[in-house]
C-alpha cells in the first residue's frame, strides 16, 4: 500500500470499532470526508457507501465505495477493507483500495491503515499527486487518527479538537508575525523556529504523533478480505 498510518489508542475495542465503522461517527473525526452514508444492501452482502469531501465552501467532490469487516477473529484482532472510486471530474483520485486493522496488546490497540489509489489527469495528475495531494492525504490521515485518539482517550470531541488546533495555529502565527515585525532578528528567528518546531499541546491533534511507515522490516500487507471485494 502506498500510504501507511498507525497510532495506539488506549480505549475499548468496541468503542473504537463503532467510532471508526459507523458513518455518522466516522465523518466527525476524519478530515478527509465531509459526509459518509451507507447505501441499501441485501443481507450478507458487502456494504456499499457514498462519500463526499468539501474542497471549497460551495464545491464538493463525491464518490462511492464498498466495504466489509471481520469483527470476530481467532487472534482477537479485527479488520475492515474497502475499495473506492470517484467519477467526479474534479477529483484527482480515480480509484483505490485500503484496509484498517485493530490489533490489541498490553498497552492499548494498534489502530493502523494502509491504502493506495490511482490518480487521474495523466502526467499532470501523477505529478500533482506526488508533490501535493499524496503528502496532504498522508498528513490528513495521521492528523485525523490523532483526533480520534483524543476522542477515545480524553473525551475531547472532534469539534473541540478542531477548534483547539485552529486556535493554537492562529496563536503561533500571530506570535511569529509580531516577532518578525517588532523583535530583533535573532529573537524573531527563534520565535519563528519555535512556532514551527515545538510540538502541539497534548490536547491538540498532531499528525507527528502517528507512525507513517510500518514498524520493523516487514512491509504492511493488505488483508485477504480485500480480495473478496468487487471494484466499487
Amino acid at each position: 500500500m502506498g500510504l501507511y498510518v498507525e497510532t495506539r489508542i488506549r480505549a475499548g475495542m468496541d468503542e473504537l470499532w463503532e467510532r471508526s465503522q459507523d458513518p455518522a461517527q466516522h465523518q466527525r473525526w476524519d478530515l478527509r470526508f465531509t459526509s459518509i452514508g451507507y447505501l441499501p444492501r441485501a443481507e450478507g452482502e458487502p456494504q456499499r457507501f457514498r462519500y463526499a469531501t468539501r474542497v471549497l465552501p460551495f464545491l464538493s467532490v463525491d464518490g462511492t465505495g464498498i466495504s466489509a469487516g471481520e469483527r470476530h477473529r481467532a487472534d482477537g484482532t479485527r479488520v475492515s477493507a474497502l475499495r473506492f472510486a470517484s467519477e467526479h471530474p474534479l477529483s484527482l483520485l480515480a480509484e483505490g483500495s485500503g484496509y484498517w486493522r485493530y490489533v490489541p496488546d498490553a498497552d492499548g490497540i494498534r489502530f493502523l491503515t494502509g491504502y493506495d489509489y490511482r490518480p487521474r489527469w495523466g502526467r499532470f495528475g501523477a505529478l500533482a499527486d506526488r508533490l501535493v495531494f499524496r503528502p496532504l492525504m498522508g498528513w490528513a490521515t495521521a492528523w485525523s487518527f490523532d483526533r480520534l485518539r483524543l476522542w477515545c482517550e480524553r473525551g475531547t470531541t472532534p469539534g473541540r479538537a478542531l477548534a483547539r488546533a485552529i486556535g493554537e495555529s492562529a496563536l503561533r502565527a500571530l506570535l511569529s508575525v509580531a516577532a518578525l515585525l517588532y523583535a530583533p532578528l535573532p529573537i524573531a528567528l527563534f520565535v519563528l523556529a519555535a512556532a514551527l518546531l515545538v510540538p502541539p499541546l497534548p490536547g491538540t491533534p498532531a499528525a507527528r504523533r502517528c507512525l507513517r511507515t510500518p514498524p520493523g522490516r516487514i512491509p504492511a500487507r493488505a488483508p485477504r478480505l480485500l480480495s473478496t471485494l468487487e471494484p466499487s
